[in-house]
């Protein structure tokens, strides 16, 4: 389609980063706030977040987690009970020193400093914790599953909206158990809920695994991650289900009275999934027109754009019987705004509106429905009847090319075949992707990746169970790594 008008400036193969804050830009998702690193979510993006809310939120409860909520000032001698956590985050915590303002020389000055130095929340393990103690007495208590949506802070030096922020908002799940096996068992269930959630519902490719030991969430036993490739073939890290053992437990005091009749630690677990995710999906499906959106995350699944010349009422009445007729669960809405149609249809086309409807006096004197295919920039009229009795297959047509599309491109960016340090530094010189090579688990040479700006993203959880020879060590091993560039 080199005759084609694209709805952006840029492209993605001229400038993938620009390209990619046009598409923000363009679709009116966010836009930076006046404090270094952090973004105003504007209502069309934050409707994004709230329908992954919505899907996520109910899965949860299906799963009979609760939701609750927990302070966002966290007391720094809390932190201090878990010395390998609070190592994690050190470098990032924003710190609250006093607890008013006061003018002097016609400025304000901060004034009553806080005994205590208060953390804003860069995660809630240690303070729900500190509340689970206090609530788990026996084993009747347990489990004990929980949930939060939240934001939190971290002080990042380089920052991306959607992908990395100083404050972003997240859900964040801790649980207690009673056992070491139910507590694996519920990481592991959390852990294929995002696996769920990012590639069957968001259709983004995905390859879920273990972190290596030394990218482990700090004090975790055990990190499963989702890692995500984009469209340039970088990695993203999309969500994280972590096993806590009984590190918090102890150092908080989750005690609970067992079955045999004596005090116990509990097995504590958290999951967790960032707007970063939002991030991610652009740079899964969007084109040089814009977004491109899933069905199930689409604020609007129609929008429909009244063309008018001489009987605007006969228009309007049409469009509403359209979006009367349709199905209930289809998110439409018909556009009013004084608008030149052209500018409107742009601007949809921007925003990753799954259809988008045209309708004037030639469709209601032909009793059809004229659109736009979003996902294949394709324009179709269908009788008024078989447009609304097909609108369901046609949102199943626009996600089934949306995720073959991505793995496609996603697939052909994995990389099997390399076997040394010299063939990773040559293949990484050369572009980006995901490469499947040997690694026996020492942190032996980790230190070259870092000089090629690599890292382990995960240990995937299938694996070949086939010999060779670790890329980095030379040892003999048969469990398969993910060496990639990442965001």
């Amino acid at each position: 389609m080199s005759d084609f008008k694209r709805a952006l400036k840029i492209s993605r193969k001229k400038n993938f980063s620009d390209w990619y804050q046009e598409v923000i830009s363009g679709a009116e998702l966010a836009e930076n706030a006046r404090v270094r690193g952090c973004m105003v979510i504007k209502p069309y993006g934050f409707a994004i977040w709230e329908r992954m809310q919505q899907v996520l939120d109910k899965r949860f409860k299906e799963l009979g987690h609760l939701n609750a909520y927990f302070p966002m000032f966290i007391p720094i001698d809390l932190f201090e009970k878990e010395a390998e956590h609070v190592a994690g985050f050190a470098k990032e915590m924003a710190i609250v020193t006093h607890h008013r303002l006061e003018q002097k020389n016609g400025k304000l000055t901060p004034a009553g400093e806080l005994e205590t130095p208060l953390a804003v929340r860069p995660t809630s393990e240690l303070i729900i914790g500190e509340s689970m103690a206090r609530w788990i007495k026996s084993y009747r208590d347990l489990p004990v599953l929980l949930n939060q949506w939240c934001n939190v802070v971290r002080w990042e030096m380089r920052t991306r909206m959607f992908l990395r922020t100083t404050e972003f908002l997240w859900q964040e799940g801790h649980t207690a158990h009673e056992t070491e096996q139910e507590a694996r068992e519920e990481t592991i269930r959390m852990h294929e809920v995002y696996n769920w959630f990012i590639c069957d519902i968001l259709k983004m490719f995905a390859i879920p695994g273990k972190k290596p030991e030394y990218d482990k969430f700090a004090g975790a036993k055990d990190t499963y991650t989702t890692e995500v490739m984009l469209q340039d073939g970088k990695a993203l890290q999309a969500a994280t289900s972590h096993y806590l053992g009984q590190n918090f437990s102890k150092a908080v005091g989750i005690e609970f009275q067992g079955r045999d009749g004596k005090l116990h630690n509990a097995h504590t677990t958290s999951f967790g999934l960032s707007t970063r995710i939002i991030g991610g999906l652009i740079m899964s499906h969007s084109d040089d027109d814009g977004l491109n959106l899933p069905s199930q995350i689409a604020p609007y699944h129609i929008v429909i754009i009244p063309l008018l010349k001489s009987d605007t009422d006969s228009v309007f009445n049409y469009c509403e019987k359209i979006k009367n007729n349709l199905p209930k669960d289809i998110r439409v809405i018909i556009d009013k705004k004084e608008d030149s149609p052209q500018n409107k249809k742009w601007n949809y086309i921007r925003k990753g509106v799954p259809f988008i409807l045209e309708i004037g006096e030639k469709e209601i004197q032909n009793n059809s429905v004229y659109f736009t295919k979003r996902i294949f920039m394709e324009k179709q009229t269908l009788k008024f009847d078989e447009f609304i009795n097909n609108i369901n297959n046609l949102l199943n047509e626009h996600d089934t090319e949306l995720k073959n599309r991505n793995d496609k491109r996603c697939l052909e960016k994995i990389n099997k075949s390399i076997n040394s340090i010299d063939e990773l530094k040559d293949y990484f010189n050369k572009q980006n992707g995901f490469v499947m090579a040997k690694w026996a688990g020492l942190e032996t040479n980790l230190d070259k990746l870092e000089e090629l700006a690599l890292t382990i993203r995960c240990i995937p959880t299938k694996q070949p169970n086939i010999s060779g020879k670790c890329i980095l060590s030379g040892k003999e091993t048969s469990t398969e790594a993910v060496f990639a560039k990442s965001y």
